[in-house]
């Protein structure tokens, strides 16, 4: 119910103020396991890409957003959940698989599930590899993919800036890919690798981007 408030609130005042342009909505399949994989330019992706879906979306949050004290902390867990928020544990060695189970368990329940395939914002406006995850969901699970290019984001919520501007955003739906071609095939590192690629193409060819068949590093990380 709080889910549905926030979008009979949010998206028009969202369509009125920054008239993001939507395509291939009809694209997402209207039934099924879903992974949506867009490509990643600004913090405000996740929340856009859920208020434009058609379909609920459920992203990864840090865990310690859901377990705040008191009414305010209850208030930020409810409204992270009601947005799609799935809540994950990180900075261990075991975060990278609890964030595939959490996303497999969502798609073994036939909802949605999004996942920025770079890892990462993109610092430099180019794409980059992919990581695998992507492609275990989809093999594991056998979700259809579908990737997702969004422009103007850095534009609309620029690194480092706390309060959107107004800037032309557009979010494209390509076309769902199917991977039952490999079904049994998922404990194969490179069935895995070959899915994440075709998905990234997609991406590139949706977004326009350049592509760079290398990992971006994290804010932080040694060059």
């Amino acid at each position: 119910m709080l889910y549905q408030l926030i979008r009979l609130l949010a998206v028009p005042v969202v369509k009125l103020i920054y008239r993001p342009e939507v395509r291939g909505v009809d694209r997402v399949p209207a039934y099924g396991p879903v992974i949506l994989a867009p490509n990643h330019r600004a913090a405000v992706d996740t929340t856009l890409l859920a208020l434009v879906s058609p379909r609920r979306v459920r992203f990864l949050g840090k865990a310690e957003y859901f377990t705040g004290k008191g009414l305010k902390g209850r208030l930020m867990a409810a409204f992270l959940d009601a947005v799609g928020f799935v809540p994950v544990e990180r900075g261990n060695a075991k975060a990278g698989l609890a964030a595939l189970e959490s996303g497999r368990k969502v798609l073994d329940e036939g909802g949605v599930f999004g996942i920025y395939p770079e890892g990462t914002r993109s610092l430099d406006g180019r794409l980059h590899r992919g990581h695998t995850g992507v492609g275990s969901l989809a093999l594991a699970t056998g979700a259809k993919v579908v990737p997702v290019a969004m422009t103007g984001t850095e534009k609309l919520l620029p690194n480092g800036k706390l309060f959107p501007r107004f800037a032309k955003v557009t979010v494209e739906f390509g076309e769902p890919l199917d991977f039952s071609r490999y079904d049994g095939l998922d404990a194969s590192p490179a069935i895995r690798r070959a899915v994440t690629d075709e998905v990234m193409y997609a991406i590139a060819e949706l977004s326009g981007q350049e592509y760079v068949d290398k990992y971006h590093k994290r804010p932080g990380e040694a060059a």
